[in-house]
């Protein structure tokens, strides 16, 4: 195991940089008309990854990409997602790579082989990510290829517990036996994560819960006394900030907030290059100050 382990890194972001996770969803109609290619091709996305990185890097200790997003732009996004996910984290950012990846045996080893994997372990190197967002719902033995690389390469996984999409309550917050679904997703995430430990207070085995759903979430919580919370949802979807007490534990570290548009949206696109980079650092400045003035729960109890 290297001494980049994602733990590690948490441990230290946070204390430099502080909880937000920067959420880069590169969309053009979102961007200012400044990207706009000239040919309608996809060659945009270099330069937008290139500007926010460089806008970025030094104020913000973490990086999620929404894998979805650049597959939508075929072999050009694909290849602007490398560059940028290298880009980051030769810069010591945190990446973390959402895509939500989930499947039975060969398959399950195939997605850690390409996201988790170093190159000089096997992968190719092209989308190897810090920490992974996977989906959990077709059982633990599907975890198994993903925890592997968590013990042996130092690197991290997001489990969904309970999103923050208005569906989620369909089958998260249903009753199995006397258990949430949530619930049980939550005491398989500490179970597996006391076996994956990197030397730290923190696990690397995290959970995807969102703020749309504080009650949830102060419950969860106490399933998960050491996980790293990724806690969706400020923004569009509603998630008020104020529910961020019910997801930080007693540990620096345990709590990251991702925020895409709420930091990276143009809703005018006429904005000069110069004047959207001081839109993007007013926001980051506003965020840090709102997340830093909730209280923990701890503290509130």
């Amino acid at each position: 195991m290297s001494g980049r382990t994602w733990t590690n890194i948490v441990e230290g972001n946070v204390l430099s940089y502080g909880e937000i996770v920067l959420g880069i969803d590169p969309y053009l109609p979102d961007v200012p008309a400044e990207f706009e290619p000239d040919d309608g091709g996809n060659d945009w996305l270099l330069r937008y990854l290139d500007f926010i990185l460089s806008a970025t890097i030094g104020r913000i200790g973490f990086v999620k990409f929404q894998s979805a997003y650049f597959e939508a732009y075929g072999l050009a996004g694909l290849s602007a997602l490398s560059f940028a996910m290298k880009r980051a984290r030769a810069a010591g950012m945190g990446v973390i790579l959402d895509a939500k990846r989930g499947d039975i045996g060969s398959t399950a080893a195939a997605y850690a082989r390409a996201y988790l994997t170093p190159a000089d372990a096997g992968g190719s190197g092209d989308f190897e990510a810090d920490c992974l967002t996977i989906n959990p719902m077709m059982g633990p033995d599907t975890l198994e290829p993903f925890l592997e690389c968590v013990r042996r390469f130092g690197k991290g996984l997001f489990v969904l517990c309970r999103t923050s999409n208005p569906g989620a309550g369909w089958l998260q917050d249903r009753m199995t036996g006397n258990r949430f679904v949530s619930d049980r997703l939550a005491d398989l995430i500490t179970t597996i994560g006391r076996d994956c430990e990197q030397d730290s207070r923190l696990s690397p085995v995290g959970a995807v819960i969102g703020t749309t759903a504080p009650q949830e979430g102060k419950r969860l919580r106490l399933l998960l006394p050491n996980a790293i919370i990724l806690a969706p949802g400020l923004g569009p979807q509603g998630g008020d900030p104020a529910a961020l007490n019910a997801l930080r534990g007693s540990r620096p570290g345990d709590l990251l907030v991702p925020v895409s548009r709420g930091l990276l949206r143009a809703e005018d696109r006429s904005i000069s290059l110069g004047d959207y980079e001081i839109l993007i650092n007013t926001r980051l400045d506003q965020l840090k100050a709102t997340i830093a003035a909730v209280p923990s729960l701890s503290a509130t109890a």
